[in-house]
């Protein structure tokens, strides 16, 4: 049996769900994009092949190999996207919840059963139909869980707001001893550079009490306040619009002080290493250009 614990972003990892990318299959056509950054590259005929992922995503297996994390891998469904593990569930505390998500990716989920099997049926939670989340939009800081939202009243028209109110309500009441602080963040069907598709686009903790933040990802300006006051200014790396579309906040943490972050992130990398990080660069642009880098690949299971 696996004995789940998640309850922050950057405790030590033990076990993680990794995204696998041997048969992504062809290129979309536009109207089968699920948000601008992939619709942007269909377009300009620049979209990513299998074979220029695989190596992307075999170097992050490899970082997991030398810090001996244990590795699960969905089963390959061919011609399918299966790199995000992140979207379709996510670990809170010891509780692994499914996330409700595009009903064209249910088939993901049929790829990850093997792992659910080896979880304690009862901490294996289903929200209702109603309810929308996406593990991108969860962002859990010890006591309290960040998850971004849209709250505009055209939610239902946006093919990249992925966690409605209900969610939100949702986590709520599961985990009544958490503060659960939700996110409005920043939404664009058509240019992905004005588009936080999930909370991992423009916040994520780093270390022990740091954050990498983008400010106009939050369509609220107090709900970045309230982080900046969380975290304190002097601890949080700010990020350009550029920086955002190229996913500078969606590294991921392998220890408080180890950090495996896109090897063409220099200023970032370099802020990390200066503060005392161990940086694991690896790279990770092709995947990237379908809007999810290394924090949507992962699904960690068990932190220390």
């Amino acid at each position: 049996m696996l004995q789940l614990n998640v309850k922050n972003e950057t405790s030590r990892l033990r076990a993680v769900v990794l995204g696998t990318a041997h048969s992504n299959g062809p290129t979309p056509k536009v109207e089968e994009a699920y948000d601008p950054k992939s619709l942007e590259h269909i377009l300009a005929g620049t979209y990513p092949k299998n074979e220029d992922m695989i190596p992307e995503i075999e170097a992050f297996a490899k970082v997991f190999e030398k810090y001996d994390v244990q590795v699960f891998r969905p089963e390959e469904i061919e011609d399918y996207n299966q790199i995000f593990a992140r979207d379709i569930a996510f670990v809170i505390d010891d509780v692994f919840i499914k996330a409700n998500i595009l009903p064209e990716r249910e088939k993901e989920f049929n790829a990850i059963q093997y792992i659910i099997d080896k979880i304690d049926p009862k901490k294996v939670v289903r929200p209702p139909e109603e309810v929308h989340i996406e593990g991108g939009d969860v962002m859990l800081w010890n006591d309290y869980i960040f998850i971004g939202t849209y709250k505009g009243s055209d939610y239902k028209d946006y093919i990249t707001a992925r966690t409605n109110l209900e969610g939100v309500e949702y986590i709520r009441n599961l985990f009544p001893n958490k503060i659960v602080k939700e996110l409005d963040l920043v939404k664009s069907k058509i240019e992905a550079r004005d588009n936080a598709l999930h909370l991992d686009c423009c916040f994520q903790p780093v270390g022990f009490h740091k954050a990498i933040i983008y400010k106009q990802g939050f369509r609220e300006e107090a709900d970045y306040v309230f982080l900046v006051n969380l975290f304190g200014e002097e601890n949080l790396f700010h990020i350009t619009r550029e920086e955002m579309y190229h996913m500078n906040s969606n590294i991921f943490s392998i220890a408080p002080d180890v950090v495996v972050s896109e090897k063409n992130f220099k200023r970032l990398n370099t802020w990390l290493r200066n503060n005392g990080f161990i940086v694991e660069e690896i790279p990770y642009a092709e995947i990237s250009k379908q809007e999810g880098l290394l924090r949507c690949s992962t699904m960690p299971l068990i932190r220390e």
